[in-house]
């Protein structure tokens, strides 16, 4: 009566009590497991009434009615688990999963998941937002198609969280040789996104999906940091900082190797601890974890917590600003993709030795003004720009900094400049800007700058494709809108 998948679903059952089928469709799953005495009741619940009709019909068929409760419920809604033993969750994708999951509330009872798409979604859910640490995950296939099987407890506390190459890994034993067909075929799908993003001008994320695609193969490899290390610094040259700042190798740890980094914008608690939940052995930031002089490390100062967790951290601040390829350069690489070829393009404070902060680039053709502040919104992720109140409606010569770049005013209204793209912008910038009838806009110092974490996590899979690379869901605006309180 089943087909292999809910074969292995019914596999997975305790059988120790009471089963609730979400999702029943015909109550397949739910006749078998009465029929074959694996358990003495099931609640067989759907979100339809037709498919649960057909789930009556069968269960009168084989005669069962009197151990098969059945439910029309949206997921777990209508259902009351006291006694239940197994939640079998199966056909759905992983996504719809989630969504059920999310919205109840136990402990102590086996989930038996079958998800048809998303897998890596849920694989991420069941970590990080229902802690659950002992997960098995089996393959099985049917026909053409392979289909995985996970089983699992809602715990109270996990200590790991998934990379994103684990969440599309899995939890197959390395003897599952279905399993390893899976991972084989997750490879193929990823080296053919990369192929297609890389036609389509997406190169961040080509060269991603392929360093996915060979961990999922070969696995993950340990680098030295110190090579880490020399190789950032050949690309973003460590001597190019400012006098004032403190980038480098500030954190060692007690190896010196690393499998896996996160990135992000700052090193926050929430990072370190993101770090630590991933397995991550170094962090690579923009911001300096160390910028003054420290005379103690308290507790609650995130070196703390990288020194006791062994965690090492190296900080690009003001060199990567500078760079040629840094985070000014991917500003100006984003707006070229949008508003098209340049006419030029020069520092917007030149240094006189090669190198400069920030850059002034002119279109070939004038830009909308319109059109020029949706592009912005666009590659910075934002929903608002400040901008200053003189208004052109076309635009050809465009200042960029990155950060807090609202001292340069001056230096691009004396250069030509129609408009200024920066964050952090001053108060009193904002009335030179007003008093000069120029065009300013603040794209907030976060934006600007976070941008290039992914440019980072790009060079890093080029020249490391089997370090686990991960950029920090924790790295975002460190402020919020109070309305929502409202």
């Amino acid at each position: 009566m089943l087909d292999k998948r809910l074969e292995l679903c019914a596999e997975f059952v305790s059988g120790k009590g009471t089963v609730c089928d979400v999702g029943t469709d015909h109550a397949y799953l739910a006749v078998e497991l009465i029929k074959s005495g694996k358990c003495s009741k099931v609640i067989a619940s759907d979100i339809n009434p037709n498919p649960l009709e057909s789930a009556r019909k069968n269960v009168e068929k084989y005669g069962v009615s009197d151990k098969v409760e059945l439910v029309l419920s949206d997921g777990l809604e209508n259902i009351n688990l006291d006694g239940v033993t197994d939640i079998v969750i199966a056909g759905m994708g992983g996504e719809t999963i989630v969504h059920v999951l999310e919205s109840a509330d136990f402990v102590d009872i086996r989930l038996i998941l079958q998800p048809m798409t998303k897998l890596e979604i849920l694989r991420r859910f069941l970590t990080e937002y229902m802690c659950c640490d002992d997960i098995t995950e089996k393959a099985v296939e049917d026909g053409d198609k392979i289909y995985t099987v996970i089983c699992t407890e809602v715990s109270h506390y996990s200590e790991n969280w998934l990379t994103e190459h684990e969440s599309i890994k899995g939890f197959f034993d390395d003897d599952d040789e279905t399993g390893r067909k899976y991972r084989k075929n997750q490879s193929e799908r990823l080296a053919k996104m990369s192929t297609s993003l890389e036609k389509s001008g997406r190169i961040d994320d080509s060269v991603h999906c392929i360093a996915l695609s060979r961990k999922l193969i070969e696995g993950i490899k340990s680098e030295s940091i110190n090579d880490i290390y020399k190789f950032l610094d050949s690309k973003y040259p460590f001597s190019l900082q400012e006098k004032w700042d403190n980038s480098g190798l500030l954190v060692e740890n007690s190896t010196m190797n690393c499998s896996k980094i996160l990135l992000t914008l700052d090193i926050t608690d929430v990072a370190v601890e993101e770090a630590k939940r991933k397995g991550a052995e170094l962090i690579i930031s923009h911001h300096p974890v160390i910028f003054n002089p420290l005379k103690k490390i308290a507790v609650r100062n995130p070196v703390y917590e990288l020194i006791k967790s062994n965690i090492s951290a190296i900080c690009m601040h003001t060199n990567l600003d500078i760079a040629e390829g840094g985070t000014n350069s991917v500003i100006v690489r984003k707006i070229t993709e949008k508003c098209g070829e340049l006419k030029s393009k020069e520092y917007l404070e030149d240094f006189g030795n090669g190198t400069g902060l920030g850059y002034i680039i002119e279109f070939k053709n004038n830009i909308n003004i319109r059109e020029f502040i949706r592009i912005l919104k666009e590659i910075f992720g934002l929903e608002s720009i400040k901008m200053s109140k003189s208004y052109k409606e076309f635009i050809s010569k465009v200042a960029v900094c990155s950060g807090s770049g609202g001292s340069l005013l001056g230096l691009a209204i004396e250069k030509g400049c129609d408009a200024l793209i920066t964050g952090d912008v001053k108060h009193d910038v904002w009335i030179d800007a007003y008093n000069h009838s120029f065009m300013l806009f603040d794209c907030g110092h976060f934006h600007t700058e976070n941008i290039v974490l992914w440019e980072l996590r790009r060079v890093l899979e080029e020249k490391f494709p089997l370090l686990d690379i991960e950029i920090a869901k924790s790295s975002t605006v460190l402020f919020m809108n109070p309305d929502m309180y409202l």
